[in-house]
């Protein structure tokens, strides 16, 4: 009896921390912003007293969701933002797959080193890096555009690609690309039915992390881009502080969490058929 009492004691140890991590600081917020989501906004901004309207549904309305889901100009931002985070999170990985794959195949003295300039940059200030951006693409005139805010999207993610897929890339076995090649397959064949299938995993996970935080930055699209390029984070930015409209904006709040774990469990879902498959 003691022995099963040890283990589940160990478990509860090992996996408590974190448990407790995610219930404190995304579960309670998320609750939170659900509630706040249904009140009404403070005269001066904020949230209003539930005693204020205490005739009107115990102060709680359904009108910003009623509002998001009547006017179009809503989705069209949402769809605007994943087409965005796609974009992004596609010329990522185009981007970082050769050069994780140089690193993975490089010799192991000259690894340490290109892994550590992958992750310079985070060495500086996001700000001063996206105010460097501004002033290398004003001379060219493709400042405030989308053009722009792709290009500052990429460069700030595109180290979370790199890392994810040199990990993966550095574990492959090379004799299964010598046995790919006594076969008769030549280095296309090789790498899209033996290497590229194989780090599906690092993939999945480099989208991952580039796709859900490029989903919510409001940073880049409201310096490197213009009005007409403002995404889903400018808008629950402007409603805490510009209107003060806290309701509307943890009710837009709410609706990225639940787009966000939508596609991340979609995600889950073909990286668990990719990996199986592979």
């Amino acid at each position: 009896m003691a022995a099963p009492r040890a283990e589940r004691l160990t478990k509860w140890l090992i996996a408590g921390p974190p448990l407790a991590f995610l219930l404190a600081f995304f579960l309670l917020p998320s609750l939170i912003m659900a509630l706040a989501s249904f009140r009404y906004p403070g005269e001066f901004g904020g949230l209003a007293p539930v005693a204020e309207r205490a005739g009107e549904e115990a102060g709680l309305t359904f009108e910003n969701y009623a509002l998001f889901f009547g006017d179009w100009i809503y989705a069209q931002i949402f769809a605007k933002s994943l087409g965005i985070a796609a974009l992004t999170t596609f010329a990522c990985l185009v981007m970082a797959y050769p050069l994780a794959m140089l690193i993975a195949r490089s010799p192991k003295r000259r690894r340490d080193f290109m892994v550590l300039l992958v992750i310079l940059p985070f060495a500086s200030n996001f700000l001063v890096r996206v105010y460097a951006w501004m002033i290398i693409l004003g001379p060219m005139d493709l400042l405030f555009t989308r053009f722009a805010v792709i290009v500052g999207m990429v460069y700030v993610h595109l180290p979370f690609m790199i890392l994810p897929l040199y990990t993966n890339l550095e574990k492959h076995d090379p004799t299964l690309l010598d046995a790919a090649q006594d076969l008769g397959a030549n280095a296309w064949h090789t790498f899209w039915r033996v290497t590229f299938p194989l780090s599906l995993p690092g993939v999945f996970s480099g989208a991952a992390l580039v796709f859900i935080p490029v989903l919510g930055m409001f940073a880049i699209p409201e310096l490197l881009g213009g009005k007409g390029d403002w995404m889903v984070g400018n808008m629950i930015k402007e409603s805490f502080l510009g209107t003060r409209d806290w309701p509307f904006g943890s009710m837009l709040s709410l609706m990225l969490t639940l787009a966000v774990l939508a596609i991340a469990g979609c995600a889950a879902l073909f990286a668990r058929k990719g990996t199986s498959g592979a």
